[in-house]
């Protein structure tokens, strides 16, 4: 019930997120580069328009680079505005299994602090990722991208499969 209620209720209210893992930023996983701690402050501004907008619960896929990004901007956003809640969306039970240590650190403390964890199937399966971008998407009403304009890959997909379903889109270019 608590799921349906959420859904009905809240997705005027919520807003995802996509973005690109590290292997596709320009500066890889250096977070001390110039143009990504850039993009963590755009990012952060984003998030607080969305909250002025009257946004209040958002959702992260959890991936590597850009989806932890956003996470980490929303939790800092709780801690100063009331009403905040996070979702960590996440593909299957492995996801970080083959992450580096310090990684997996980063994404069990953050999935710790979230108010929420949908784990959308146990098992990895070929399109499981896929099923999590369109889980976001579908208890949404707007969507924060950070994209590079390529024509493949998750964030593209996500991109896509948002517009087509008429979700507000704020796209933040690499």
């Amino acid at each position: 019930m608590d799921r349906i209620w959420r859904y009905l209720v809240e997705r005027e209210h919520t807003c995802c997120f996509t973005g690109h893992r590290p292997n596709k930023l320009p500066w890889g996983s250096n977070e001390g580069d110039p143009r990504c701690l850039a993009l963590k402050e755009r990012l952060a501004r984003e998030v607080e328009a969305a909250y002025d907008k009257g946004y209040r619960h958002f959702i992260s896929g959890m991936a590597l680079g850009c989806d932890l990004y956003f996470c980490e901007a929303v939790l800092n956003l709780r801690t100063c505005r009331e009403g905040v809640t996070v979702e960590a969306a996440i593909p299957c039970e492995e996801q970080a299994a083959r992450w580096q240590e310090g990684d997996r650190r980063r994404y069990f403390a953050l999935v710790e602090q979230c108010d929420y964890e949908t784990m959308v199937q146990h098992r990895y399966t070929h399109g499981c990722m896929q099923r999590r971008d369109r889980y976001m998407v579908d208890h949404s009403s707007l969507l924060i991208a950070v994209y590079d304009g390529m024509t493949l890959g998750g964030t593209m997909y996500t991109l896509t499969y948002a517009m087509r379903q008429g979700l507000e889109t704020v796209i933040l270019d690499v």
